[in-house]
Formats: structure tokens, sequence, C-alpha cells
């Protein structure tokens, strides 16, 4: 065999590796977070009336700067409300797969979940304050992935009375803490906020009048 017929025989394997390589399928899971930008939740009274948004954002995308509220979340009293989470990569166009993060989280819904923690009694429903230092803790979801487990995109609120909290010494004013974990393999029906990776984590000020 001469020396072009090695180099030939050599290119020819080469070349057989590569084309394998590339036609795997590979099935690793993608654990990295999502990339958030931009986050808006926008409580829609039950019965009617002007919702109420606010948003946080994250100017520098992957940098070291975190996401941050814009606002601050002002509820009506004694009011029921629908809240909506919208998620979104601003760093990528409208019309590209990885824009619309909350399309994402939905339809991965089975390894992803919200939690959510609030100022003790600021709400007559659910009561407590949140799911956050304990998942058995009440969120009121009003959507399920696959296996019938929360997700946590949209959920239901209601506020309390403030005209009879005044008369005992339940605060009016705190904070509204949203937490997105990412959990592919580990959600179920006890996996807490200190499973998974961390997609957000946001704190709010919250106000009843």
């Amino acid at each position: 065999m001469n020396y072009t017929q090695i180099l030939s025989r050599l290119f020819s394997v080469a070349l057989a590796f590569f084309v394998f390589g590339c036609n795997t399928d590979d099935p690793k899971k993608e654990d990295a977070p999502e990339l958030i930008t931009k986050v808006t939740l926008t409580f829609t009274p039950v019965n009617g009336g002007t919702p109420i948004v606010v948003s946080a954002s994250d100017p520098d995308g992957e940098g070291v700067q975190d996401l941050a509220p814009e606002d601050e979340i002002v509820l009506a009293d004694g009011t029921a409300y629908d809240l909506s989470v919208e998620l979104i990569n601003e760093l990528a166009a409208p019309t590209e797969e990885g824009y619309d993060i909350s399309e994402e989280v939905k339809e991965e819904g089975d390894e992803h979940m919200f939690f959510y923690g609030w100022t003790n009694d600021l709400f007559s429903s659910p009561t407590g304050n949140g799911n956050i230092d304990s998942r058995a803790d009440q969120v009121i979801y009003t959507d399920n992935d696959s296996k019938n487990l929360p997700i946590g995109l949209l959920t239901r609120w209601t506020t309390i009375d403030t005209g009879s909290a005044h008369s005992h010494t339940t605060p009016t004013t705190g904070t509204f803490r949203i937490v997105l974990k990412h959990q592919p393999g580990l959600k179920n029906g006890t996996s807490g906020v200190n499973i998974g990776e961390t997609d957000m984590d946001i704190t709010f000020s919250i106000t009843i009048p």
C-alpha cells in the first residue's frame, strides 16, 4: 500500500467517525437555568376591573445583575385576583424559539414549578405565608403539568379586608416573593424550593390600601 492509499484510508475513517458523531442522537438532559430578562405579573380582578401589571427586568442579561422589580404591587382590599406570569428573554428576537420562556415553562411543566412567599396575612386566600418555606403550605395553583402537579404560571389570590384588618395587627404592606425552580427528573408531590436549579427569584413590595 503506497503513501497516497494510506492517506485515503485514514481520511475515510476520519470522515466516518465525523458523520457518525454528527448523526448520533444524544439524549442529554438540558438542566441549565432558563435565561429570563423580563418578568411581568398581571393581577386580573375575578369579578371585572382593570388588571394590575407589575414587572421586573434584568438589564444586563447574562451579566452580574439580577432581575429587579420595576414596580410595587398595589392591590385592592377584599378582592379576588387571577395572577398570570409572563417570562421573556429579550436577548432573543420575538420570532425566535428562546424568546417566550413562559411558553417553554408551560411545555416543560413536569420540570418546572413556581413557589410563592409573602408577608403573613396579606391574603385571606391562600392563608399563611406561602410555600417557599414549606412545600406543604397553601398556594392556589390553577394550572397543572402532565402529571397533575402544579406549575404556577396561573394562580388565584384574594386580598384581606383591610377594614377589619386595621382593628387588629394585620399588616397591609409587606413583600411578595416568587421563585421559579427547574427540576428535571426531580419534580414530584413533595419537591420543594431547595430542589433543582433556580431560574428566577424576585421579591416585590406589596401594599393593600
